[in-house]
Order: C-alpha cells, then sequence, then structure tokens
C-alpha cells in the first residue's frame, strides 16, 4: 500500500526536514530527527529510510557547496575521498540486504559514546591542524571506504563519524574536518540513494518536500559551521551523539 500524506503533514515534514538539515550540517545525526518522524506518521521503515536519504543527499550537497564556495575546503582535497565514501556506501547498500545486521545496532552505541566522550573529555581536539596519526593513502583507502560502507549498511552517526577520522586521525581543525566530513557523506547518501531509487522504495512527495526544508536548513548550517566555529559544533556533535545513544536504549527497551 502506497503511503500517502496529508497537506498538513507534508508541511510539519519539511519543517522537520529544515531543523534536521541544519543540526546534521554541523554534526551529523540528522537521521536522529527524520526518521523517527516519517515512522511516527505511519510511513512502512523501509519506505522511511528510503525517503530519508533522498532528502539528506539534498541537504549534505547544499551544505557542500556552500562551505566549497566559502572555501573551508578545496575540490583537489575532496575528491579522492568522496569516490572512496561512494563505493564504500554502494557496497553497504548491497551487503545490507543479504546479511542480518543486529549485531551492528549493538556496537552502534558504543561507538557513538566513544565520539561523544573524545569531543568532550578532549576540548582541544580540532582546535588546531595537528601532526597527521595516520597517512593519507591509508585514510583514503581503508578509513574513508569503511565509514560510507557504515552508511550505506545502517547509517547512523555517519557525519559524525567522518568527522572525527578527520579530526582525530588526520589532524585537522574542526572547521575544516565538518566541511570535509560534510562531502563524504553526500557522497555516501548519493550512492546509498542510487540503490533505493533502484528498489522503488522512495515516496517521491515527501522526500521532494523534505528536500526543500534540507536545502534551506543546510544552507543555514553551513553559515553556522563558518561563523560559530568549533565553539558551536563541538557541543552539538556532544549532545547529538548523546541523544542517537538515548534513541537506541529507548527504542530497545532499556528506558
Amino acid at each position: 500500500m502506497d503511503f500517502v500524506a496529508e497537506p498538513s503533514l507534508l508541511l510539519i515534514l519539511g519543517g522537520v526536514a529544515l531543523f534536521a538539515g541544519f543540526i546534521d550540517t554541523l554534526a551529523g545525526g540528522g537521521g536522529l530527527i527524520t526518521i523517527p518522524t516519517l515512522m511516527l506518521a505511519q510511513m512502512p521503515p523501509l519506505q522511511a529510510i528510503a525517503t530519508n536519504k533522498l532528502q539528506g543527499t539534498f541537504g549534505s550537497l547544499t551544505s557542500t557547496l556552500t562551505l566549497l564556495h566559502k572555501r573551508q575546503m578545496t575540490l583537489a582535497e575532496i575528491r579522492v575521498p568522496c569516490i572512496a565514501a561512494f563505493v564504500g556506501a554502494a557496497l553497504g547498500a548491497v551487503v545490507v540486504q543479504l546479511i542480518d545486521v543486529s549485531a551492528l545496532e549493538v556496537l552502534v552505541p558504543f561507538v557513538l559514546g566513544f565520539i561523544a566522550l573524545y569531543f568532550l573529555l578532549a576540548p582541544g581536539a580540532g582546535s588546531l591542524e595537528r601532526k597527521p596519526r595516520i597517512g593519507t593513502r591509508l585514510h583514503r583507502t581503508v578509513v574513508v571506504p569503511l565509514i560510507g560502507f557504515y552508511d550505506g549498511f545502517f547509517g547512523p552517526g555517519t557525519g559524525s563519524f567522518f568527522s572525527l577520522s578527520e579530526v582525530a586521525l588526520r589532524g585537522r581543525d574542526l572547521i575544516r574536518a565538518t566541511a570535509n566530513a560534510k562531502a563524504m557523506n553526500f557522497a555516501s547518501n548519493a550512492a546509498a540513494l542510487v540503490m533505493f531509487v533502484f528498489g522503488g522504495k522512495i515516496v517521491w512527495l515527501v522526500g521532494a518536500v523534505m528536500a526543500v526544508g534540507q536545502l534551506l536548513g543546510a544552507y543555514l548550517g553551513s553559515l553556522a559551521v563558518v561563523g560559530g566555529g568549533a565553539r558551536l559544533i563541538r557541543p552539538i556533535i556532544v549532545l547529538v551523539c548523546f541523544a542517537m545513544i538515548g534513541r537506541y536504549l529507548y527504542q530497545n527497551g532499556y528506558l
């Protein structure tokens, strides 16, 4: 049965997408807001995930182009990582249809907790460029594709994972790390979206309305990244990670 949304519901979903686009640009985790909202609207889970990828892709594209225009990243720097993220996500989207993901659901809260604690307890992380812990090739050929694979396979917190890898492993400052993370997240979103388009799981009208909200939210979030810097980004990353952990615990009956 096809999902049909009333005009009032479409307006609400557009507003939710705007807020999610703003948060996702700063810290990742926008899907924490949009996917539960779509499910509360009685959209079937698989359609909700697929439709979320449609609107999320527009949001990550907008923030990427805006940050590129603001010179927070360069095409030369992000081209190869984006290709790596795209390939990883495409593989993840194929594999997720073949195996049980329950084990990964258990692991995710612990990884998100590590990210939150890292930025909470290491206040200097991302404030300045630092010496990289791993080389460019290793990061691009192993770390980025693995995170992309995770995005295609499961998804929550992908933007935070990309940001953490840039700060902790490549020594980036938090503004540059966030900008690069949005570009890689756009690539991984686009790869997963292609798979869902072929699968025919997207609710196009809802996705289109939410994409408009995402466009505006992502643009405003991109301006906040440039204007607020690490002072704004760091606490939001921590809050979003803990919020995702709380949602997981509540969803699985632990709270």
